[in-house]
């Protein structure tokens, strides 16, 4: 209803106190509330979402559809549906994302680019043109 995709379901949690050394991969939806040192990925075409909460911290590569932080990314981000980045974000590297959603007080240091901005074709002004 109202052209919103259902979200899948949160299957798997990292729980505060939790630290996690290496590669994370996952289907459907992850939350951490503790800390992992290595790539965070969502596997597969099919939706995912990702919490990144305020207590969490994360040091490597994320990747999934539907992102939401408040926490610590020290790496960069892509988003492949929606980057939601809540008050007490802060990310240090580079965030390809395809919607941003960005409140109050999050910080980036880095790049910020949308996904396809590649593909997309450069801007012309008017006063170029020959004539």
């Amino acid at each position: 209803m109202f052209g919103k995709k259902k979200q899948p379901p949160i299957r798997t949690l990292v729980g505060e106190g939790t630290l996690i050394q290496g590669e994370l991969r996952f289907t459907d939806g992850l939350r951490i509330d503790g800390e992992v040192v290595g790539d965070v990925t969502a596997l597969g075409d099919g939706p995912s979402i990702l919490v990144i909460s305020e207590k969490a911290r994360v040091t490597g590569k994320v990747s999934g559809g539907h992102v939401i932080v408040n926490g610590q990314v020290n790496g960069p981000i892509r988003s492949t549906e929606l980057l939601e980045l809540q008050p007490k974000a802060q990310i240090a590297g580079d965030v390809r994302y395809e919607v941003l959603e960005m409140h109050q007080g999050a910080t980036i240091d880095g790049e910020l680019r949308p996904l396809g901005a590649a593909e997309r074709p450069g801007l012309k002004l008017a006063a170029s043109n020959p004539g």
